[in-house]
């Protein structure tokens, strides 16, 4: 019996036996999204969520210009606040709004590329799943990727998206040149020798100094990758994690609650023959365990060891590919998230606090716990700014479920470490806090102010994240 027929035959004997929990772990105290009305204007207002469902909003206009001058004059006319877009997969409150969502579905696609200079432009709105072959047809490859490739260029960099590797950055510490449209219409072409502090500024910001149309990305000659996945006892893979990274060309790793095994996966550099990853057992691997914490949440012990067995014939996973099918995994399991990044030699020791804190309170969790590094970068607001080596922990909690009791619980944590969060992702920090954690805070702000002086960008959230509530 393999592990799979093992958890199916555990759960139909214990549901068989009455043994379900009833707790719904706060799905009743879910926001519910609006449904579409009618405004005093007479129009018929859609909503807008995001992919968990948990971020939505009723805005007065959802609008798709087809030109940066109707993008420039909209951004100068329209109902504020004016946010902008991409396929919305932040689950803090970036996007909502009462005045105007901007999609840039219309700019989009491959715009050019040197192939001496090893460089590539594209549209803001081009989904980052659409780059890949494109690339590769030219020649070039990004440096790194997400592990989630639905995001959009422009959400992706806006709020410092990353992959991981020691020596590897995040998406926007490749970008070489962007063009911005201003709130007041200006249309900006910004690099390290054009408009050098708005570049600094829009590399990583939240879609707070306007709308970023393009984007230049300082890309590598295109590449086959592999991609080694196992499973190793959690403490002993915690202990060899500085030596894994530093080993290997991209690396990260996951521990299971209630489980004494972790996943570690891998990425290098091959010449070896193609070998494609075969179907995404992920996303089955989730629902099993979300079913076992139905089942047996009450349990820990016979939890524990059920997953242990369910784990210990789990077979080494290899596969080779070109560089963007290697990259990205599928998510179709929802969820919501908190991930915050720390200098490096911070990591492992607030690792080993959080997994002590999830086990000991935290019986409903089952997604796994995310663990990765990424190179430091110079971009004003990035999560990596100011450090040689960052590190991150992502927690996750299903759609459906109430994330914030965990993610308020496990926040604590890092507070004493002075993390910064993912700006895509969950958090409760404000500028009190903020403004104390990023070196050039000061510097973005009074960017910020000189380009949008009525505020016609910020929304409710990053009028907190600012400090102007």
């Amino acid at each position: 019996m393999n592990r799979r027929e093992f958890l199916a035959a555990t759960f139909s004997a214990a549901l068989a036996g009455g043994l379900t929990a009833c707790d719904d772990h706060g799905a009743s105290e879910m926001p519910k999204a609006p449904v579409t009305s009618v405004g005093p204007d007479g129009k018929r207002r859609i909503p807008w969520q995001n992919w968990s469902g948990y971020q939505h909003c009723l805005p007065q206009s959802r609008t798709s210009p087809k030109s940066e001058d109707e993008l420039a004059e909209l951004l100068k006319t329209g109902a504020g606040p004016i946010r902008p877009v991409g396929a919305g997969h932040s689950f803090t409150p970036l996007v909502p709004t009462d005045g105007t969502i901007v999609s840039l579905r219309h700019f989009s696609g491959l715009l050019s590329h040197d192939a001496a200079a090893m460089t590539a432009s594209f549209g803001a709105g081009t989904k980052l799943g659409q780059i890949g072959e494109v690339l590769d047809g030219v020649g070039q490859a990004l440096q790194n990727m997400p592990d989630i490739d639905e995001q959009s260029i422009g959400g992706a960099i806006g709020t410092g998206t990353h992959g991981t590797g020691a020596e590897l950055g995040a998406l926007h510490s490749f970008i070489t040149a962007l063009r911005l449209v201003t709130p007041s219409g200006d249309v900006l072409d910004c690099s390290r020798t054009q408009h050098p502090e708005i570049f600094d500024a829009a590399r990583v910001s939240m879609g707070s100094l306007g709308v970023i149309t393009q984007v230049t990305f300082q890309n590598v000659p295109t590449h086959r990758l592999k991609r080694k996945v196992w499973l190793e006892p959690v403490d002993q893979l915690i202990e060899r994690f500085d030596e894994l990274a530093a080993a290997n060309h991209s690396f990260e790793m996951y521990f299971l609650p209630n489980c004494d095994s972790g996943v570690a996966i891998t990425i290098n550099p091959t010449d070896e023959p193609l070998r494609p990853r075969t179907a995404e057992p992920d996303n089955d691997a989730v629902m099993q365990m979300k079913k076992l914490r139905d089942v047996l949440g009450w349990w820990p012990g016979a939890r524990r060891w059920l997953l242990n067995r369910a784990t210990a014939d789990y077979q080494p996973e290899e596969a080779v590919d070109v560089w963007y099918r290697i990259f990205p995994s599928d998510r179709a399991v929802r969820f919501n998230e908190m991930e915050y990044h720390f200098d490096r030699e911070h990591l492992l020791p607030t690792l080993k606090q959080v997994r002590q804190r999830v086990e000991s309170k935290h019986s409903e969790v089952f997604f796994p716990i995310e663990v990765r590094v990424v190179r430091g970068d110079d971009a004003w607001l990035s999560p990596f700014s100011g450090h040689t080596h960052s590190g991150s922990i992502a927690v996750h909690r299903y759609f459906a479920e109430d994330p914030l009791p965990y993610f308020s619980d496990i926040e604590a944590l890092y507070q004493p470490v002075e993390g910064r969060p993912h700006w895509g992702k969950m958090h409760t920090l404000g500028a009190d806090v903020l403004s104390r954690r990023y070196p050039n805070w000061k510097q973005f702000q009074s960017v910020r102010e000189a380009l949008d002086p009525q505020g016609r960008m910020l929304n409710a959230h990053l009028k907190k994240v600012f400090g102007l509530v």
